[in-house]
């Protein structure tokens, strides 16, 4: 396959990824909160990921995905691994709890520089590491670093890559 080819189908999967982790975000916060949020669209760069209609007006939802590395990011999405690449996963599975807040803070750190387009917008991650649990996500609480003049009104963590365990409010 091509690398134009690569990167149509990585780019579908990526919007394919964060279309399905914004209507899970939703389906819970719904569910929580009795309000409704509706009608997600894609948006170009400049701009979050995803908008949706909250309370009568325009909501603008960033997605992220916390896999911890990119080598479990590749095993997670069923990317073919190189010895080199399944003996770093081996070394990391070690030692996966203690990386959580690492790698949370560093998702936090790089979206909070970007620059968006838009009036409100919100930051939903959602953890796709299969160790890490939303009941270790609601311990980081009071520990996680968010940076200083980021654009998010609300920070918000989904428990698991399918949405069984729910969401997690981060920020404020």
């Amino acid at each position: 396959m091509s690398d134009v080819a690569d990167g149509q189908r990585s780019e579908h999967e990526k919007i394919e990824l964060e279309h399905d982790a914004a209507k899970i975000f939703m389906r819970w916060y719904e569910g929580n909160t009795g309000k409704k949020i509706r009608h997600i669209w894609h948006n170009q760069p400049q701009r979050p990921d995803v908008s949706c209609m909250f309370e009568g007006e325009r909501l603008d939802l960033e997605i992220a995905h916390l896999y911890g590395s990119e080598a479990e990011a590749m095993a997670i999405l069923g990317r073919y691994l190189t010895e080199q690449t399944k003996q770093e996963l081996h070394t990391l599975d070690q030692e996966p709890h203690e990386r959580l807040l690492t790698a949370l803070n560093r998702i936090l750190l790089n979206k909070a520089g970007k620059n968006y387009h838009s009036k409100r917008v919100w930051l939903v991650i959602r953890n796709a590491h299969p160790q890490w649990t939303k009941e270790d996500i609601k311990g980081l609480i009071g520990h996680i670093s968010v940076p200083d003049n980021h654009p998010f009104e609300k920070i918000w963590m989904v428990g698991d890559m399918e949405g069984k365990s729910g969401i997690v409010r981060l920020y404020p």
